[in-house]
């Protein structure tokens, strides 16, 4: 019998070293399905290089471009949504589709400061 795999959508708050290894890692789990990130001081252009050459973990492995004019990074043919909004309570994560979000920038570590990415 065929099994039905369901995925979770997840947004990536930060692409620093940990955003750029959490979505690594989610590369590998049909599971988990990385729909957005936001990082307001990193351009789009400049995350498709540090994702596709990491300076610690080598190469990506995948196909990755990206769409200037569709603010999206192309990873494998699958168009990720970026955001570039400092407060996370401006973050539009369900418009991306975004059942969780993984608060990797290390700023919002309180239930309080965490909390204002449910506004989005």
């Amino acid at each position: 019998t065929p099994q039905f795999i369901m995925s979770i959508n997840i947004g990536i708050n930060g692409f620093g070293r940990i955003g750029r290894l959490v979505m690594r890692a989610a590369k590998n789990d049909p599971k988990i399905n990385i729909v957005a990130v936001n990082d307001p001081f990193i351009p789009v252009n400049y995350m498709e290089y540090m994702y596709k050459y990491d300076t610690v973990h080598g190469r990506c492995g995948q196909e990755v471009s990206h769409d200037e004019a569709a603010n999206t990074m192309i990873v494998d043919g699958k168009p990720i949504q970026i955001f570039d909004k400092m407060d996370p309570a401006e973050i539009p994560w369900a418009s991306a589709g975004a059942d969780y979000v993984i608060e990797s920038t290390g700023a919002f570590t309180s239930t309080e400061g965490a909390s204002k990415h449910m506004a989005g």
